[in-house]
């Protein structure tokens, strides 16, 4: 077995390595309290703006650069994917407006049901956007979980078998790969997953 993963929490308690434990979006630092109200995410987004940009603010795109200066996107490993599922920019550089903006921010409130919370976790573990999490995916979401540090990093072979525990916790149809079904329903299965908000800050 991944002991050494599977021991500290990172992918699950237990012999199982479970999903949902693990794969959540929590691992910053900073647990800021998002307020939902389109007033305070208003405010937010227009001083991530240049002074004179702030007044046109809801007519304005804000650069992912800018996006990843938040408290809340800062530390987590999943900062660049959390830009680009919520940015709905046609030029593909993941800038977001106002309403992206807003969604973004709406998911990870605490007023976002489980739901909703885990469909926009599988958009982002899906890396490569094809509707369904197969084991190039799984392998960079264990990856980014564990860090590129000496100390976290883990070998090939502990990787393959986190990817095969998780499958076999996941993979209802055994076909190799996960959908969101499968995804949410192993999600509803966790109280973790439900108690942490799943996608959040």
């Amino acid at each position: 077995t991944a002991g050494r993963s599977c021991g500290d929490g990172l992918l699950g308690a237990g012999k199982h390595c479970r999903f949902p434990e693990g794969l959540l979006l929590s691992h910053s630092h900073h647990r800021a309290a998002l307020v939902l109200s389109s007033s305070s995410a208003y405010k937010r987004f227009s001083e991530l703006l240049p002074k004179e940009e702030r007044e046109n603010a809801r007519s304005v795109r804000i650069p992912k650069s800018h996006i990843l200066t938040l408290p809340e996107l800062r530390a987590n490993p999943f900062q660049h994917r959390i830009c680009h599922v919520f940015s709905t920019s046609e030029a593909g550089d993941d800038s977001m407006s106002f309403e992206d903006f807003l969604d973004m921010l709406s998911v990870f409130s605490d007023s976002a049901t489980s739901d909703i919370k885990s469909h926009y976790a599988f958009r982002i573990f899906d890396f490569d956007d094809n509707g369904i999490l197969d084991r190039k995916d799984l392998e960079k979401l264990v990856n980014c979980l564990t860090g590129q540090g000496e100390e976290s990093r883990l070998s090939s072979a502990e990787i393959e078998q986190l990817i095969q525990n998780i499958l076999e916790e996941s993979d209802i149809d055994k076909d190799g790969t996960i959908n969101l079904s499968e995804f949410q329903h192993v999600v509803s299965r966790s109280p973790d997953f439900a108690r942490s908000g799943g996608v959040q800050q």
